[in-house]
């Protein structure tokens, strides 16, 4: 067993000032106790800055690591397709590697990821992060892929009603581009609740020019509320969007944080991502990329918060960096 504390500690009940956590050999949260003073506990391993529980990356495209300087930044939308369409194919397998050892070193636990095809699947067998894959389709000419991966279509604009509607018709739970462009389909909030049953579980992906008629047309449909995920690095990159956060926050909504892929990021780093809200309290953007991701992805009995009973994976955040100590 390992005694950890830093000068605090993030919990669902807020910052603990002098606590310690007892984690078991497993990595389970065996206890969390606040001392008075720590001078007098012995065993107890200290960390200078906050104790997290392992980061959630709610939105990622791993195989996409290659094109990393590759795709030129501050084109707009329509750019960045044209620039993708030519960009290489093959490739991606070492800078995966790279990538999934460098998000686990910086604390990331799990990560919801986009896959076109099924080159980094080798990789997540094996890797210390948990992986949720979504087989994306995308194309007015699309196949479903006959396999057993979670399929999800990339947004309501890249396919046709009718192959919109067979990629999510076995998915109980799925994720989707959504709002990240004007060149979006006419009334995207109506189209959304037209083609997807209410009964879907839904993460939203970028959000950009969300507005308050797309917000209530959509918690109004959904029994589960969707989660929003906001990749603001990404959006910046392409076209200088930047999701209206402010917007998502006064409606409560459930935020979750995402890096996208490095054909649109220069790293796949959750910390440049808070970064981005600085001006936004630390334990609500905390939230935003540990509870609320594990919560999206169903992974919340074990991961996203340092709670007796979970296994999330510790890190320690300091000076805006992030480093895994668990």
């Amino acid at each position: 067993m390992r005694r950890i504390s830093a000068h605090r500690v993030f919990t669902p009940n807020g910052f603990l000032e002098r606590g310690v956590v007892s984690v078991g050999d497993d990595g389970e949260i065996l206890g969390i106790e606040v001392f008075d003073s720590l001078d007098s506990q012995a065993g107890v391993e200290f960390y200078s800055g906050t104790l997290i529980p392992g980061l959630v990356n709610a939105h990622c495209h791993l195989e996409l690591s290659h094109l990393r300087g590759l795709i030129p930044s501050e084109v707009g939308f329509e750019g960045f397709v044209a620039a993708m369409k030519s960009a290489p194919r093959t490739g991606g397998a070492k800078a995966a590697g790279f990538w999934n050892d460098k998000m686990w070193a910086e604390g990331v636990q799990a990560v919801a990821d986009i896959c076109n095809g099924t080159s980094t699947f080798e990789l997540k067998k094996i890797s210390s992060v948990c992986y949720h894959s979504f087989r994306e389709v995308f194309g007015f000419s699309a196949t479903i892929p006959a396999d057993t991966y979670n399929i999800t279509p990339h947004s309501l604009y890249s396919l046709t009603p009718e192959m919109f509607s067979a990629s999510i018709l076995h998915s109980s739970f799925f994720t989707l581009h959504f709002r990240e462009s004007e060149y979006e389909v006419e009334n995207p909030a109506e189209t959304l609740v037209e083609r997807v049953p209410k009964d879907k579980k839904v993460m939203l992906v970028h959000n950009c020019l969300i507005t308050q008629r797309d917000i209530d047309i959509i918690m109004e449909h959904f029994v589960a509320p969707p989660t929003w995920v906001v990749c603001a690095r990404s959006n910046r990159y392409i076209s200088g969007l930047r999701p209206p956060i402010e917007l998502l926050r006064k409606n409560h909504l459930d935020i979750a944080i995402g890096t996208d892929s490095l054909a649109s990021n220069e790293v796949l780093s959750m910390a440049a991502e808070m970064a981005e809200f600085a001006d936004i309290p630390t334990e609500e953007v905390l939230s935003w990329a540990t509870i609320n991701g594990a919560r999206a992805l169903g992974l919340d009995h074990t991961l996203g918060s340092i709670e007796v009973g979970r296994r999330p994976g510790l890190a320690i955040l300091s000076g805006g960096n992030i480093k895994r100590i668990l």
